[in-house]
């Protein structure tokens, strides 16, 4: 299927592409455009694991002056815009190099959707965990990382029913606050998280307030209205209903058990371990996003149920009903290295059956000797 996706965000018409248009000109012509994507992806990793060094436990911007280098916070600033330009510019590279295809696409909005879990984990760091004064409970956390992908995952529902990706205004802006909140957080200082913005409520408040009012009021309407619209113009790629909310089963289900897991968690491992738990969300929900992807590349339909609700399902149940008892958190982090590992090795697979299938190479443009 031809990719086709529809940008309307004024930032991005306006501000954001004008300087894409530029950034592009130096990228020499024999690079490859899954080289640009990779790159960024490597740096929102890097700069993830960089923040979780000084700061596992969401801790360390809680106190004053915070435990975290200055450094840190500007390398992350640094490393957001990368790859912000490198996400943005790497589709404009592929159309100058000739050289789009589904492979590309896939690689580019798979990556994304982890991406996207990555970004919110370590801007987590920011504005600390809750600890009695200031800072942002483990529960808002989760609430907020689930909207997030929520939003994620309409997006590609959407485009799996009416073939046409909708980019969400929410992607711009969320970089450009991202990249001033780090900028902010390394110039000032930790503390401008801890004092009260307006009216008694904090900058923390406002942005999740902000995200809330995103997602329910612009995002998802405009995804329902979307939708409709194709209905009406008989555009569906979809006849039956079944098949069109096919694609939100899985993940509905996903953010349920985990709500159950962490609501009734004997150990409450959400405020034990929650960079651990919130990066299996992010993984599990990933993985998800990318079969829809492939399946509305490839015109399949989703299967009903995806295999990581099995294992989830059985350590949620022996974890609430108390079964695992001390061995919660290592039972945590052993699902969360299977469903990464699971998740690699899925993306690994599929990158080397499209490669073989188009006859390119991932990262390079030299075409590949037919055997």
């Amino acid at each position: 299927s031809q990719y086709s996706a529809v940008d309307t965000n004024p930032l991005s018409v306006y501000i954001m592409q004008p300087i894409w248009n530029k950034i592009i000109k130096i990228v020499p012509l024999w690079i490859a455009p899954n080289l640009l994507t990779f790159s960024g992806f490597v740096m929102i990793l890097f700069n993830y694991f960089l923040i979780s060094f000084y700061d596992w436990d969401y801790t360390a911007s809680g106190t004053s002056p915070g435990l975290v280098p200055t450094w840190v916070w500007l390398f992350s600033a640094f490393t957001t815009f990368c790859a912000y330009a490198l996400d943005s510019i790497d589709g404009k590279h592929a159309r100058r190099t000739q050289s789009s295809t589904p492979l590309g696409e896939l690689f580019d909005h798979g990556l994304d959707s982890w991406a996207t879990s990555i970004f919110v984990l370590s801007f987590f760091s920011v504005c600390s965990r809750d600890n009695g004064k200031n800072g942002v409970s483990v529960y808002t956390m989760y609430i907020y990382l689930s909207i997030v992908l929520f939003n994620f995952t309409c997006s590609h529902w959407e485009k799996y029913n009416t073939g046409v990706l909708f980019l969400p205004w929410g992607y711009d802006i969320s970089q450009v606050v991202l990249i001033a909140a780090y900028l902010l957080t390394g110039t000032v200082g930790v503390e401008i998280w801890q004092k009260p913005l307006l009216f008694g409520y904090y900058i923390t408040d406002v942005l999740v307030i902000l995200l809330i009012g995103f997602s329910l009021f612009l995002s998802f309407p405009q995804t329902l209205y979307n939708i409709h619209r194709a209905h009406l113009k008989k555009t569906l790629k979809n006849d039956s209903l079944y098949e069109g909310l096919l694609p939100l089963v899985s993940p509905l289900l996903l953010f349920v058990l985990l709500t159950v897991w962490v609501v009734l968690s004997p150990s409450n491992i959400l405020a034990k371990q929650p960079r651990l738990f919130l990066w299996m969300v992010g993984v599990a929900f990933s993985n998800v996003i990318c079969r829809v992807i492939v399946c509305q590349m490839s015109g399949t339909v989703p299967e009903l149920l995806h295999w990581f609700l099995l294992p989830l399902a059985l350590l949620v149940c022996a974890a609430v009903s108390g079964l695992l008892g001390a061995m919660e958190e290592a039972a945590l982090g052993a699902l969360s290295a299977l469903l990464t590992a699971a998740h690699l090795h899925y993306g690994l697979c599929v990158g080397r059956q499209l490669s073989e299938h188009l006859n390119i190479y991932i990262f390079s443009l030299k075409k590949r000797v037919q055997e």
